[in-house]
């Protein structure tokens, strides 16, 4: 049967449901979104002479829920005009609504009583043959089929959204024994493709996979913290980024999630955990169960083991919970020697290695807390899941760590991790020890470009299913590397398509990156049909290399920095005027001279969470690297039917000048950086792919090389004048600083094509050496060079 998702109920409009219905809003899916009926009247309700029988009062709640998703930062919708596909109502007249809706998703309050007064009225209005689902996170699934019809429980399962559901990708898929397998496989298959989601099958055990791993390794933290006599400022600096967690770290993160969605959940896991070997550690500790008395719950009271503060000069402060005292003090400087030899290893694996086998307190908190989550998930299999790959991809996805559990025993090494733990106390599961002695030394290995996990059922290595619609650049490195040097490396992406992979710090775009772009072309020129740039980082780039910038602009070796200028240029240049398609991956930070090679590509294939942006302003500068040339072009080609209008330009002058970054793909495309041709990736695992599949369509609908423009028209001083006049008043108004002045001045120089008396038709290269010149007369300004100086050593501005 074929099945299409044109719309969605959800029942429950908290902080889970609102944003559940944000997220079907970003891709394009209508949304009924219904939740219960107020009982009676606010004072200012009364005061408007309102009943409760009136439409405003009977959707306060749905109403009020929405408005604060949307207004929430970060903003659970792509962009805000999606909000318009949301309909709200209520339980008691919009149930019947539900009839209309192709998926049925339950999030009301954690209580199976409720859950099943909903059931009852979901059984009188859904339509037979649709999907119906609860984003439950605690209660098992079978439990809410008591009493539904045979279609019910044919269509039914857990589906549960990990919050906030646009940025979390975890999407445990949850059946029961009653649920048709058609329905499982749709599932997964749309929460990928469609929702951009991570998903995973998961049994109808406690907690499920992500939170019973979880919160283990949260609480087996906490105990190993209690062991070594460690502070709260001291494990955060241990568990975050440094181990490739998330930068809230531990206790954070239990700030942001809230004390009592731990507590709640690690006493769900001890009450129903008879079978569970490690079920005493899911008891709170005295000062968890204090804090939680006392409503110290986090962010959302105000306080938890942080506390945001102002001292006696009105400064904020934060200050740091004493676990032995239960009393706030100033944060302290957790300093290991083991940290410091981490700094320069890149490579996270490498780093996990290396910090593994040191010896001072945080390596000791690092691997006692890897033993204890290695026994604990090789225990869990079979009984939360039959293969060891849900749940790292759980763990990636629902915790924001970038290797999950089995792949931190990888980097480790299997059988070393193995003799670690037995030699610290803990045990592995038998199927490991089995694994060992017939020779698999690992958990996964890559073969013919593909990843594989070892199956405990077969005692081999099978391929992960769904992977063949990714492409993992890092399985291609072994045999498909045709080019590197120390910043880039050229791969064999198949099928005729080669792929450039910037490898620098944040992806900076500098000599080895540049000289990588050209090579890329050359080799697709001569033997391939068409060229990919992308990477899997964690950011597409984070712009130029302005460190290089800084110290010839020091030396005041300006023809070196023209000619470095002009390189970058050309190279932008070479992106769209190759005999070749180029096809732009971006993700993640897209800045400056990444958004300005995005600029230039045939076509893009964003991920739906790309921030891009033309910031040169905010380092003193002017787009460089053609960014003024290419968004002067788009304005002048938005003109209509030879209309002199100034709107466009001035839109697109207000875009660079405010250093405006898209929130989302989509806002890139309002901004003007992408076009409405471009495609854009929900999930970005499939965004290699998604560009390869692109350039591969061009090249066979017989792509050819674009002659460069000449006909490009500016608007000269009349267009000049107006906006000095307007940045002139800004500086009068005390809006910008006379630096801000200066180089508002040269970026309207620009875009209006220089000293012209009229509007004119000009060339891409005369608005390119127009824009280099500005360029390069900024970089002499001291004022720039201290903003340059600022972003090098604070990673922040000066507004000077």
């Amino acid at each position: 049967m074929k099945r299409i998702i044109k719309k969605v109920a959800v029942l429950g409009s908290g902080v889970m449901g609102s944003r559940i219905a944000c997220h079907f809003a970003n891709i394009g899916v209508q949304v009924l979104l219904l939740d219960i009926v107020p009982k009676e009247l606010t004072p200012d309700e009364e005061k408007k002479g309102l009943t409760l029988e009136s439409k405003a009062v009977r959707n306060r709640i749905v109403d009020s829920s929405l408005k604060a998703a949307i207004t929430s930062n970060p903003s659970p919708l792509y962009r805000k005009s999606d909000a318009s596909l949301i309909q709200t109502g209520n339980f008691e007249d919009n149930m019947k609504d539900i009839a209309t809706a192709d998926w049925t998703i339950e999030v009301v309050v954690e209580n199976l009583k409720i859950k099943k007064i909903v059931y009852d009225q979901v059984e009188q209005h859904r339509k037979p043959g649709t999907l119906i689902s609860s984003n439950t996170s605690g209660i098992p699934i079978h439990m809410m089929l008591e009493g539904r019809s045979d279609d019910f429980k044919k269509h039914f399962c857990g589906t549960h959204f990990f919050n906030p559901p646009r940025y979390l990708k975890l999407l445990e898929i949850i059946p029961t024994p009653e649920t048709d397998p058609a329905i499982v496989d749709f599932l997964m298959h749309y929460g990928d493709l469609y929702l951009g989601k991570t998903t995973v099958l998961a049994k109808d055990t406690p907690a499920f996979i992500a939170n019973r791993v979880g919160i283990y390794a949260i609480m087996q933290g906490l105990q190993v913290m209690n062991k070594l006599g460690l502070n709260v400022d001291e494990v955060d600096r241990i568990s975050g980024p440094i181990i490739g967690r998330p930068k809230s770290a531990t206790f954070r993160t239990l700030d942001v999630v809230g004390l009592d969605t731990l507590a709640n959940v690690a006493n769900g896991l001890y009450q129903t955990g008879e079978k569970d070997e490690s079920r005493e550690l899911f008891q709170l500790p005295g000062y968890l169960q204090k804090m939680v008395e006392n409503k110290w719950l986090g962010d959302k009271t105000g306080q938890g083991f942080y506390k945001k503060t102002k001292d006696a000069k009105g400064k904020t402060e934060i200050l740091t919970l004493d676990l032995n005292t239960l009393e706030y003090g100033p944060k302290q400087k957790a300093k290991f020697q083991s940290l410091e030899v981490l700094k320069p290893i890149e490579d996270l694996k490498k780093r996990v290695k290396t910090f593994s086998g040191q010896s001072d307190k945080a390596a000791q908190f690092f691997n006692e807390s890897l033993y204890g989550l290695f026994q604990y998930v090789s225990n869990r299999i079979p009984e939360i899941s039959d293969e060891l790959y849900r749940i790292d991809d759980a763990m990636r996805a629902g915790f924001g760590w970038e290797l999950g559990p089995f792949e931190y025993w990888d980097a480790i090494g299997a059988r070393e991790g193995v003799q670690r733990m037995i030699e610290n106390g803990y045990q592995p599961a038998a199927w490991v020890e089995e694994m060992l002695n017939k020779g698999k030394e690992s958990f996964y290995i890559v073969q013919d470009g593909q990843r594989r996990y070892y199956d405990i059922q077969s005692k081999a290595y099978k391929a992960i299913p769904g992977a063949e619609n990714f492409i993992i650049l890092e399985n291609l490195r072994g045999n498909n590397v045709i080019w590197k040097n120390t910043g880039a490396t050229i791969t064999d992406l198949g099928d005729g398509i080669l792929n450039v992979e910037f490898h620098t710090k944040m992806n900076t775009m500098g000599g080895d990156v540049i000289m990588a772009l050209n090579k890329g072309i050359d080799l697709a020129e001569k033997d391939f049909r068409g060229l990919v740039v992308g990477n899997q980082g964690a950011n597409f780039s984070a712009g130029a290399n302005v460190g290089l910038i800084y110290m010839y602009a020091l030396d005041q070796d300006y023809d070196e920095l023209n000619m470095i200028i002009r390189q970058f240029q050309n190279t932008m240049m070479r992106m769209r005027y190759s005999a070749i398609p180029v096809v732009g991956a971006p993700h993640g930070l897209t800045l400056g001279g990444g958004c300005e090679l995005n600029l230039h590509v045939d076509h893009i294939q964003a991920a739906a969470e790309t921030y891009m942006g033309l910031v040169e302003f905010g380092v003193g500068l002017i787009p460089g690297g053609g960014g003024t040339k290419e968004m002067t072009l788009r304005a002048a080609d938005m003109y209509a039917d030879g209309d002199i209008e100034y709107n466009d330009l001035k839109n697109v002058f207000l875009n660079i000048g405010m250093a405006k970054v898209s929130t989302s793909a989509k806002e890139a495309v309002d901004l003007g950086f992408m076009r409405k041709s471009d495609g854009i990736t929900i999930n970005s695992n499939r965004l290699i792919a998604d560009a390869k599949a692109q350039a591969i369509l061009l090249a066979e609908a017989g792509y050819t090389k674009p002659v460069q423009r000449t006909n490009i028209k500016v608007q000269g001083k009349g267009a000049l004048g107006m906006f000095l006049t307007g940045a002139n008043a800004m500086f009068t108004g005390r809006y910008m600083s006379e630096h801000d002045l200066k180089i508002s001045q040269k970026l309207a120089y620009v875009m209006c094509g220089g000293d012209l008396s009229a509007p004119t038709e000009v060339s891409e290269q005369y608005l390119l050496d127009l824009e280099r010149e500005a360029f390069l007369s900024l970089t002499g300004e001291r004022k720039t060079l201290e903003r340059i100086q600022s972003i090098l050593t604070t990673g922040k501005p000066l507004r000077n």
